[in-house]
């Protein structure tokens, strides 16, 4: 048997202003470091044999911190865009209640939470999930039957699409599925990768 667990980032700068990061290379804000702090201390006693986690520095850091908290900095890490969080197009940089004036609040909770409804120039959480589950099949499966403990330190959506897919989440029930920040999620796998298990920590 093996373990998962995968972690969203501490809140970044935006998400403290409220605003759509996507793609944008935004830090960690100071209430997100204390949730990774925090999230490092939930994490002592577990035992890592790698982490994956995004491009994008505040997952990075989230990742960084907790390691550094349960001592375990010398493990193997691999970063890659397949993690990143959905790429929120024309959205980026946006307040969300500034648009849900403009949009309406029932159009900006379809492009937030929807599974296949795009923003303009943006992804899907489906668009997100066809870079998500293949990278998840062909790099962290492989790891994981080979009894590997892993952590995943990366984003609301691209985590939201994991976890449909690792959970068996419905289209319509997704829409109802948000990942905190900061709250990792621990999944006991047995050697076929059923879930025996699943908790917040």
């Amino acid at each position: 048997m093996s373990y998962l667990i995968v972690l969203r980032h501490g809140q970044s700068q935006w998400n403290l202003e409220n605003r759509f990061t996507g793609w944008v290379d935004i830090d960690l804000s100071e209430q997100g470091i204390r949730e990774a702090q925090e999230a490092g201390e939930k994490l002592k006693g577990y035992k890592f044999d790698k982490a994956y986690t995004s491009v994008l520095i505040r997952a990075q850091r989230t990742l960084d911190i907790i390691l550094d908290i349960i001592g375990q900095k010398d493990i193997p890490i691999e970063k890659d865009k397949a993690l990143n969080e959905r790429m929120y197009g024309d959205l980026q940089g946006l307040n969300k209640d500034e648009l849900r004036v403009k949009y309406g609040a029932e159009q900006v909770q379809i492009w937030r939470r929807s599974y296949n409804v795009a923003p303009p120039n943006g992804e899907s959480l489906k668009d997100t999930a066809a870079r998500v589950i293949p990278y998840w099949e062909s790099k962290i499966v492989p790891d994981l039957k080979d009894g590997k403990r892993i952590l995943i330190s990366a984003h609301g959506n691209s985590l939201r699409a994991l976890v449909m897919y690792l959970e068996k989440i419905s289209e319509q029930d997704i829409v109802k599925t948000e990942i905190p920040t900061g709250h990792p999620k621990y999944y006991l796998l047995d050697k076929d990768l059923n879930i025996l298990e699943k908790k917040y920590l």
